[in-house]
């Protein structure tokens, strides 16, 4: 039996697509010309003009400038592992599953470090912010889930979001995560 972990906002605290993307500006300050581009994707996403993915692929689109993303990912961790929630820590990860909307690029490396069994997460071009995969979030994290493990028994699920219904239902307890309180919530 395995359990499932939505990652940001739940195990952890805040979300780490955009801390990544401000600790990025502190390396450096001229990742700030992107900040007008992300706002309009935000406003036509938010107006549905353009697609969720589509506003992310606009958001990533500063991964261009970063010539050795694993150094600079590596960097980011050193960093903001301490943001990983203290009741998670407290855990046996070997069971674990971390299944997230943010990019496998930026997870999996703290996935490693945390020893969890497997990260699912949204594949990225990490030369440009281009999608490679659907983005993982809501259903979709139901779908990659079964296509990698179509067996699959889970015990514990946790998210900060009731967008996660769908994995949620899959498990035996469900929980969800508001700050560092963890509800059941069936």
């Amino acid at each position: 039996m395995y359990n499932l972990y939505d990652f940001d906002k739940a195990i952890y605290d805040g979300d780490s697509s955009v801390d990544f993307f401000l600790f990025s500006i502190t390396k450096n300050w001229l990742f700030i010309k992107y900040i007008p581009k992300d706002i309009i994707a935000i406003i036509k996403y938010k107006t549905k003009k353009i697609s969720k993915e589509e506003m992310k692929e606009t958001f990533f689109s500063f991964l261009r400038e970063i010539d050795d993303l694993d150094t600079h990912v590596k960097s980011f961790w050193d960093k903001h592992n301490k943001k990983i929630k203290k009741w998670y820590l407290a855990k046996d990860h070997s069971k674990d599953i971390i299944i997230s909307a943010s990019p496998s690029f930026l997870i999996a490396p703290i996935g490693k470090l945390l020893k969890v069994k497997d990260v699912i997460a949204t594949e990225v071009n990490k030369s440009n912010g281009d999608f490679i995969s659907k983005n993982c979030y809501g259903k979709e994290k139901v779908n990659r889930l079964f296509k990698k493990y179509p067996n699959i028994k889970i015990k514990d699920a946790y998210s900060d979001s009731l967008s996660d219904m769908p994995l949620l239902r899959l498990a035996e307890n469900q929980y969800l995560v508001n700050k560092r309180k963890v509800k059941k919530i069936n």
